[in-house]
């Protein structure tokens, strides 16, 4: 796990010491510049999805789905995702079957977002994988990388809740309105605060 108090220090290595292109480096989960062109167009095909799906009425369930569907890597059945919708490239989310997300969710999914079956994911939660440089030198120079989050089956994050890069938050636990989650949690427990720590167990 990689949270925001754990991030990439300087950087010791360049294009120059790698073969891979970044966009390669990216999906690795490794350091990279995100000027790669096809970094560049990933990102513009996701924003373009994105912003049809948010500017659909919620009424024409069918065309949003097919849309969702075009945008996610993978959408489980009986899905119901709420407008507004922000993400990085959309492809590296997958969401499970029955799984409610209410507005306003921001899943910035440089590297992948699993939501499982049955969550509930409560209003203006953020999915944050990206991490940038502590070191000033290497973030003025625009290298970063990012870790993946998981949302294990039938969990509930309130609120406002803001997942951190590298966190997995295990089965049936309930995450508390506004906590900030830069631990992995174990399954079947109520987790709430700044840092999210257990509060009770389900």
């Amino acid at each position: 796990m990689a949270g925001a108090s754990e991030s990439i220090g300087p950087m010791t290595d360049g294009p120059a010491a790698d073969e891979r292109s970044h966009y390669e480096r990216m999906l690795d989960g490794d350091l990279y510049i995100a000027e790669d062109p096809r970094i560049v167009d990933a990102l513009a095909a996701g924003c373009r999805l994105m912003e049809l799906f948010n500017d659909t009425p919620a009424s024409d369930r069918t065309e949003r789905t097919r849309l969702l569907t075009q945008l996610l890597g993978s959408v489980g059945r009986d899905v119901d995702v709420r407008a507004p919708l922000f993400c990085d490239f959309g492809t590296h989310i997958v969401i499970g079957d029955r799984t409610f997300v209410n507005f306003g969710l921001v899943a910035l999914d440089v590297a992948s977002i699993t939501i499982g079956d049955d969550c509930q994911i409560g209003p203006n939660v953020q999915l944050l994988t990206p991490i940038h440089p502590l070191d000033p030198e290497a973030r003025r120079n625009k290298w970063e990388q990012a870790a993946p989050i998981t949302i294990e089956n039938n969990v509930w994050l309130g609120g406002g809740v803001i997942v951190l890069p590298g966190v997995t938050v295990g089965e049936n636990s309930v995450i508390g309105a506004g906590s900030v989650v830069s631990r992995d949690v174990p399954a079947n427990v109520v987790a709430v605060g700044s840092p999210a720590r257990i509060h009770r167990r389900l």
